[in-house]
């Protein structure tokens, strides 16, 4: 009985597979681990959001806590100054002074409706006061930074105006600050943290709409 030998398969074409295969293992050992990567993030992004949550509460307990201790003793209890400002431009600039001009530019505030969030300290009482003639302003609540933030919110990127449609955008840009999150976002800019330039920036001025009758040159948001 004769046997028939099997054609010899081409080293080329053994090591062209044995190629194909440990690419194949190293894109499925890279999809478990980004996998596995993005279950961790998610993970540390949900508990920073419960840590939040709990030290907003806290603080309104606090406030809750000092006015109570205070009428009982018959005072009169006086919050601390506040820290963060949301400043919205109402007015055009033509046929005025440089100044107001040059500020404008300093607060990012190049077009009516524009808004932004403002540090409050001796560099920016001063541009305010230059600027107030066209501008409204107020001190926000936690609930309208949320608000600005989530629903109208957009991150300068590159020089442009990019939606905040993933966390990554936010890593990318804000992540060597630790600020991964829209809720690390809200947080610094609500706390006005030590980073606050960096969160303020990464934002692009809010566009906002026109209310009817206009807006006043003070505000309570």
């Amino acid at each position: 009985m004769v046997t028939k030998k099997l054609p010899q398969v081409p080293e080329t074409v053994l090591k062209r597979r044995k190629l194909r295969a440990e690419i194949s293992v190293k894109v499925l050992q890279n999809k478990v681990r980004l996998s596995v990567k993005a279950k961790e993030k998610r993970a540390k992004i949900f508990k920073r959001g419960e840590k939040y949550v709990t030290e907003y509460r806290q603080a309104q307990r606090d406030q809750l806590r000092f006015k109570r201790d205070a009428e009982k003793n018959g005072d009169f209890y006086v919050p601390d100054q506040p820290k963060l400002a949301f400043v919205v431009r109402n007015r055009g600039i033509n046929q005025i002074h440089p100044r107001p001009r040059k500020a404008f530019q300093v607060l990012r505030l190049r077009q009516i409706n524009n808004g932004v969030f403002v540090k409050l300290n001796k560099a920016t009482l001063p541009l305010l006061r230059i600027v107030e003639p066209y501008v409204a302003w107020g001190y926000p609540n936690l609930k309208t930074v949320h608000d600005l933030v989530y629903k109208r919110g957009f991150a300068k990127v590159d020089k442009g105006r990019v939606p905040i449609t993933d966390n990554n955008i936010i890593e990318e840009s804000l992540g060597k600050y630790d600020i991964i999150c829209m809720e690390d976002l809200v947080h610094e800019i609500y706390n006005v943290g030590p980073n606050f330039k960096a969160a303020s920036n990464f934002l692009w001025p809010f566009k906002l709409n026109n209310p009817t009758g206009g807006l006043s040159a003070a505000i309570v948001w």
